[in-house]
């Protein structure tokens, strides 16, 4: 399933009073509104279309949005301003095209990179776009592609689908025009929401009466607030009605329980409230390439030294010489000012930056996303071929939307995680139960039960009771599909209750029917009717819901479900208390959702006199809510426990094992969801987030000031123990969240989070998702990841340094506006461990290594014009300069970049703890960055005057003959292209063919090119050069001695290093080289980690934790259950409006 581009904004922390939006101007509120003409055409211009596009250039924004990217690298504009200077007549002693041809070498091979990927982002807009939808024209239902609907058309929508645009609700198939819909990628929430169309329209249920509807609806202009609607519907003669958010469906929303419903588009395309809160996406840079961006500020100011000196040299030289050297034409130079020499000499000296480095690094990047290995064991090393990363029951294989971000990958140090879709399947199930005191694990077991049972009803037992209020108290409604086969769905809008329903009937319970009175179960052939005669709804507050029926016996019963915490102090019977609680905790421990179930037996003369009272406080004008609340304590009472229900909310596969493996990374796990808390904390436990002994910080507070003590209080403790800090857990609502991050406040608020081992943020905003990866961003310097799959955490990925995308089977909004989308959560370990360390290992010995060649020949120069007067002459011929970087050079990197390899993938995976030599940046920083350019510059020395010693008489062959200057200038360049090919196999540590072919051959390719290029008839000063080095004795001599010679130190340094103070990733390669499990050497380092934590906890024995764990949250022993509070129909209600041995209505 496709699903759009988005970003959501803080949604939840916009302001609600809409009377302040007109205040700043102080001229009287004009209400600005629209006019939708249902079932009629609209007045020209006045909407926009449905068609969305999300992606970064269009045919005319291309061009200008790709030239300030590129622009923004310091390196092009350096690049760009060489030249020009070039142009100059007279100033570039190297011509006027060998940096402006390469330049626009390097900005054709971005842009068809740029193109290809962004080519992609159009191709998902399409898919979305295409998307058909069932349209009322000329009469008739037409099926229409999505970007075809216009304001004022009536859409159908059938279960299951989404909403292609904002439509107001006229009529569904269920009673009173409800419809339940699911809002998970909007808000992170599970249980379906519930909204309703006016009674007015309730009647249009076939195609003539829409057909022969004429109305209009007035409503306030397209705007962000997704949860907020004011408008107006008008029907030909009839009086207007009043619409609200209760009947605007939402694009992003799924319609879910309800066979189809009928809607007038009101917003399309980009005014829809989902694409108002949505923005271009943003333009991420690495952190390598801001790195390197920084390191050529300083590189391009030593080479403005460099020309300033040589400038100065060629001064005081040419005033020298002046009079002894007559015959040099002197004083024609004299003429040419200071300037001049300087730019000559900044043309001279350019190449110190390396032109080809962009071109290099881009495409590396390129290929290590879409290329796969092709030498044995054929091994997908790209992202986009990597077959260990494919989801197969959902045909989605991993995908880099850009691969500008690839060694990002690498240095990850908080991941920030939705929930719902990320973590888990949004699938509810019964796992386990605990009746009378007795654990049931396993449904088998449960069923052995009832076997060993009697199973006449006459004489229920324990066992019958606990199922059969199973199957009685809830607000499920059941819908027969097949006539024939009897089959039941269940439609609820609490996944928690379709799982205990589910359940009962696995067991033999079946819930049948519902009437607005009644409901029928099942249970071994016989057909049950029990009277529902009062239904006491669940609330946050309550933390229970009970229904009060009458049994067919004639009996009285009231059934109540809810956390233990509320079931416990309403308990007559302590039996079975303790053991139910003790089972309780096991099932918390095991991540489960528990709900303890409790009857109590009502007199009918004391069900009378509540029923007076209950009736009195839910008609009370004044605190009817209070009142109510109070009324149903009052039968609450003395209640039986029966036992307790384990839900399990299912994890995608190995996520536990997965989130183990980041922990062991030192990345630290961050969630932010926008569900409950208890069933947050609950999923924490079920992934190995928390653990049962880690203490949690709960801050639940309701105002800033409340906020600002407590977040002072837990900081100073955190401040006092450091030691214990690091293994506790914070957890926080998104209103508490809400005022920890005011300016004020948001300092401390992360000083106290990032201490803390794990992060958990609940019921919070996507914008209060971005705004968290922003502050952790900011606060750290650190690498972020964020990972979702829904429209709610676009925000959160957008504003991440990397956004991960999971594609699932709710849609592909998060993977749309990703950075990189994978199937499943548990592909994030190989997409970091693996491609994220391999990446980072390979460009940064692509970015150093381009430098370091660039320096080793170009400054050479500089050598040189201390013998050639300053004048600017270069030693080597203009085009070899230009074609250094072009072909003799450019494979070797090309190779790192995408085949160089210190382990293999699957030591990688199975040792997380390698990944911390890539995430704290021990291959590329601003000390490495220098060594590599001393280095260079080391190299450059002995290249240039070791060969300048052999030619130090000019006599390049035994017959006493010399040759001119490029005599020496290209047996200089033989030798560095001999030992920059010799360095770059060095720095490798992954030797393959490829490897061989890249060393070997580069040198080979310059013995070809001196071959051939010195028989061209236009390469006028080469003419005859090939003969004049290949016959000179001298040449021979100096490629064995003076590469042999340049690079041997760096063989002693690497061999010493690699010996003496070997890292754990050398290590770890020399045993795969040898053969041997790396386990050994691991074993080690963990003793020694183990043997570390041990004493510091063998420490905190004697010390007092003062980190308090929030008491409720303590004994809740795993409660959670999801449903919606304040809907736009009461769940009393809602049960009282379905019969189900009615037919619907069919919608035609």
């Amino acid at each position: 399933m496709r699903s759009e581009h988005i970003e959501l904004s803080n949604v939840g922390t916009v302001l609600k009073d809409e009377d302040s939006r007109s205040v700043a101007t102080g001229a009287p509120e004009v209400p600005e509104s629209r006019t939708v003409y249902i079932n009629k055409e609209q007045p020209p211009n006045k909407c926009m279309s449905n068609s969305i596009s999300t992606a970064k250039y269009s045919v005319f924004s291309f061009l200008p949005k790709f030239l300030f990217e590129q622009f923004r690298r310091y390196s092009n504009i350096f690049f760009l301003f060489i030249a020009l200077l070039q142009q100059i007549p007279d100033v570039s002693p190297t011509g006027k095209y060998t940096t402006l041809t390469p330049l626009v070498c390097i900005l054709t091979i971005s842009a068809v990179k740029e193109f290809i990927e962004d080519w992609k982002r159009h191709r998902a807009d399409d898919e979305i776009n295409s998307r058909q939808v069932e349209v009322l024209d000329h009469h008739n239902w037409q099926w229409k592609r999505w970007s075809d609907v216009v304001v004022g058309n009536i859409c159908k929508v059938r279960s299951d689908q989404y909403f292609p645009a904002d439509l107001v609700l006229l009529s569904s198939s269920e009673p009173q025009s409800i419809c339940y819909i699911e809002t998970a990628n909007l808000d992170g929430e599970t249980n379906l929401k519930i909204r309703q169309g006016l009674p007015q329209t309730a009647r249009l249920l076939d195609t003539r009466d829409l057909d022969q509807l004429s109305a209009s609806v007035e409503c306030e202009l397209p705007n962000r607030v997704l949860y907020e609607f004011v408008g107006t519907l008008k029907e030909t003669g009839k009086t207007a009605v009043p619409l609200g958010p209760d009947q605007l469906l939402l694009r992003g929303a799924k319609l879910k329980n309800t066979t189809w419903v009928f809607g007038a588009a009101v917003y399309t395309g980009h005014e829809t409230k989902l694409m108002k809160n949505s923005s271009a996406a943003p333009l991420k840079r690495s952190t390598m390439d801001k790195a390197t961006n920084t390191q050529i500020i300083y590189l391009f100011g030593l080479l403005v030294v460099l020309c300033v000196i040589s400038a100065v040299a060629s001064e005081v030289w040419t005033k020298a010489h002046q009079a002894t050297d007559w015959y040099l034409g002197l004083d024609e130079m004299s003429t040419v000012n200071f300037g001049y020499n300087l730019l000559t000499f900044i043309i001279l000296y350019n190449n110190l930056i390396p032109i080809s480095l962009q071109v290099t690094v881009e495409i590396a990047r390129f290929i290590q996303v879409y290329r796969t290995d092709p030498t044995p064991p054929r091994q997908a090393l790209y992202i986009n071929m990597d077959h260990e990363m494919y989801h197969e029951p959902t045909d989605t294989p991993a995908m880099a939307r850009t691969s500008n971000l690839n060694e990002e990958l690498g240095q990850v140090k908080y991941v920030l995680t939705d929930k719902t879709g990320t973590l888990t399947q949004n699938v509810m199930e019964f796992k386990k139960c605990t009746i009378a005191g007795v654990k049931f694990s396993s449904l088998d077991e449960l069923q052995q039960a009832l076997q060993d049972r009697d199973p006449d009803l006459k004489s229920p037992d324990a066992v019958q009771d606990f199922l059969m209020m199973m199957a009685v108290c809830h607000t499920v409604i059941p819908e027969e599909q097949e006539r024939s086969t009897g089959t039941i769905v269940y439609h609820a809008a609490s996944p928690d209750e379709r799982a205990l329903v589910e359940g009962a009937r696995r067991l033999g319970f079946t819930f049948t029917t519902r009437t607005p009175q009644t409901v029928s179960v099942e249970a071994y052939g016989q057909l049950l009717q029990f009277d529902v005669l009062n239904v006491l709804e669940f609330t946050s507050t309550r933390k229970r819901m009970s229904v009060i029926i009458r049994q067919p016996n004639g009996r009285i019963q009231l059934m109540c479900k809810g956390a233990d915490t509320v079931i416990y102090e309403r308990l007559g019977d302590p039996r079975y208390k303790d053991d139910t609680l003790s089972h309780l905790a096991e099932f918390a421990s095991e991540g489960l959702r528990t709900l303890c179930l409790a009857v109590a037996d009502i007199p009918e003369q004391e069900y009378k006199e509540w029923q007076e009272t209950y009736h009195k406080a839910s008609t009370a004008i004044q605190c009817r809510e209070e009142k109510v609340e109070d009324a149903a304590r009052l039968i609450e009472t003395n209640l039986v426990l029966l036992g307790a229900t384990a839900i399990e909310d299912k994890l995608q596969d190995k996520v536990p094992e997965t989130i183990e493996a980041l922990l062991a990374a030192d990345i630290h796990v961050w969630v932010l969801t926008g569900d409950k808390q208890e069933t947050a904390i609950n999923i924490g436990h079920s992934s190995r987030l928390l653990h049962s002994k880690m203490p949690l910080l709960i801050l639940n507070e309701d105002g800033l000031d409340r906020t600002r003590a407590m977040v002072t209080e837990r900081l100073n403790e955190m401040r006092d123990h450091r030691e214990e800090a690091g293994q506790v857990a914070l957890i926080i609502d998104g209103r508490t969240l809400q005022y920890a991050l005011t300016h004020e406040l948001r300092s401390e608020f992360m000083e106290l989070c990032l201490g803390c081992r794990s992060v958990v943020c609940c019921r919070v905003s996507p914008g209060q998702k971005a705004e968290v990866a922003e502050l952790v961003t900011q606060h750290t310097g650190a690498v972020t990841l964020a990972i979702g799959d829904g429209a709610n955490d676009v925000a959160m990925i957008q504003a991440a340094h990397v956004g991960v995308g999971v594609a699932g089977l709710e849609g592909l909004q998060a993977a749309h506006s990703s950075d990189y989308a994978i199937g499943q959560f548990r592909f994030l370990a190989r997409l970091l461990f693996v491609h994220g360390a391999w990446n980072y290992s390979r460009l940064t010995q692509v970015v150093l290594y381009s430098f370091y060649k660039n320096i080793c020949l170009y400054v050479m120069e500089l050598w040189y014009a201390i013998y050639s007067g300053w004048s600017g002459q270069v030693v080597f011929e203009r085009w070899t300069i230009a074609a250094y970087n072009l072909l003799f050079t450019s494979v070797p990197p090309l190779i790192m970049g995408f085949i160089d390899r210190s382990c293999s993938a699957e030591t990688r995976l199975k040792y997380p703890q390698l990944y911390k030599t890539s995430q704290e940046g021990q291959l590329f920083s601003t000390r490495v960055f220098w060594l590599w350019i001393i280095n260079s510059l080391v190299h450059s020395v002995m290249l240039f005057w070791l060969s300048y010693g052999t030619m130090t008489q000019d006599v390049a062959w035994s017959s006493g003959r010399n040759a001119g200057y490029l005599m020496f200038g290209n047996m200089v360049y033989t030798y560095v292209v001999v030992t920059v090919s010799l360095k770059a196999g060095l720095e490798m540590q992954a030797w393959t063919c490829l490897t061989h072919l890249a060393i070997w051959g580069s040198i080979g390719v310059w013995f070809a090119f001196l071959l051939i290029y010195s028989h061209l008839p236009f390469a006028h000063d080469m003419i005859g050069l090939d003969t004049m080095v290949f016959t000179s004795p001298v040449f021979w001599l100096g490629l064995i001695m003076v590469p042999t010679a340049t690079i041997l130190p760096d063989v002693i340094f690497k061999s010493i290093r690699s010996t003496v103070h070997k890292t754990l990733t050398d290590e770890v390669r020399e045993s795969e080289i040898k053969a041997r499990d790396p386990s050994i050497i691991m074993d080690v380092k963990e003793k020694l980690t183990e043997r570390a934590r041990l004493l510091r906890n063998v420490k905190n024995v004697f010390r007092r934790t003062t980190t308090r764990v929030d008491l409720e949250v303590e004994l809740s022993h795993g409660y959670a259950f999801s449903q919606e509070e304040g809907g736009a129909v009461p769940q009393a209600d809602i049960i009282r409006a379905y019969d189900t041995t009615r037919p619907k209505p069919t919608g035609m």
